[in-house]
């Protein structure tokens, strides 16, 4: 039956409910991002009942990288949302590992874009000045055309603080803007953790506001936390284990416990460009 003649089937956002839909449900490609890089495809995905969007991507539609073994993008946007559950602050839309109709891929919950009537507030911003302001956080200064520069700073937001916290934990090499998504609810959601867990130091982002700064007593509990949950034999690390190399999981053990050690939020170690590009 085509999907546009099927039933109307009940809504899934997230949760458990979600992940038991994206591994088991039937996948119908409805079309494909073509601003992405690798192959991205949005899908329907319908299971007794339920029904959502989604993203789906091919291990066979990945680009091959030079620092980044072939065709393990996908079990890395995987482990990613295996950590942020593990946290407890769902950063991370609900991802799994299936079969699709282009073979094993990745499956991610969509997230809907916040309507106009629910416009969420800044969260990044290029401003003329030599100091962020209030509620703001600086990056680092951006050239902007004719030889001028400005500010690039963030907010100095909660929400983007736990990102920023679990970016060091996972080690994410392209936290760029366009990969915010504000959400219902007052959530924020990261996507797009495809280059993370890299055994070297490549974390790249544009959250660095907190770079030096004390870890909040919140982030302290969830990094013991997770520290407990990666010894060996423990749920996470046994999950983290199935996705990546024994050495790639040593990594986030070895990054969790400098951060417990320091108290402090990393800063930019010089060896790698600390600031993606594009930006956005």
């Amino acid at each position: 039956m085509p999907a546009s003649e099927r039933i109307p089937a009940r809504p899934v956002t997230a949760g458990n409910d979600a992940v038991e839909l994206l591994t088991h449900g039937e996948l119908t490609v409805l079309g494909r991002i073509r601003e992405a890089s690798n192959a991205v495809l949005y899908c329907s995905v319908e299971y007794d009942g339920a029904s959502a969007h989604c993203v789906y991507k091919p291990v066979a539609g990945e680009r091959p990288l030079w620092d980044f073994p072939d065709g393990t993008l996908a079990e890395r946007e995987v482990a990613a949302y295996e950590v942020s559950e593990a946290t407890g602050w769902g950063l991370v839309p609900p991802t799994v590992l299936r079969e699709g109709p282009h073979g094993e891929g990745m499956c991610q919950l969509w997230i809907e874009p916040l309507p106009d009537d629910l416009t969420p507030p800044e969260l990044l911003g290029l401003v003329d000045r030599e100091e962020p302001g209030d509620g703001w956080k600086a990056v680092g200064f951006a050239e902007v055309g004719e030889g001028r520069t400005a500010l690039l700073v963030h907010a100095d937001d909660p929400r983007l603080r736990r990102l920023a916290v679990l970016d060091a934990v996972i080690n994410n090499s392209d936290r760029k803007g366009g990969h915010l998504l504000p959400a219902t609810g007052d959530l924020l959601y990261g996507i797009d953790h495809g280059v993370t867990f890299h055994t070297e130091d490549k974390l790249r982002t544009l959250l660095w506001g907190w770079a030096g700064e004390p870890l909040t007593p919140e982030a302290v509990d969830v990094l013991g936390r997770l520290a407990a949950l990666l010894v060996d034999g423990a749920a996470l690390a046994t999950r983290l284990a199935e996705l990546l190399t024994p050495a790639e999981v040593e990594a986030v053990r070895e990054r969790v416990a400098e951060m417990l050690r320091s108290g402090t939020h990393p800063a930019p170690s010089g060896a790698w460009p600390a600031i993606p590009w594009p930006p956005v």
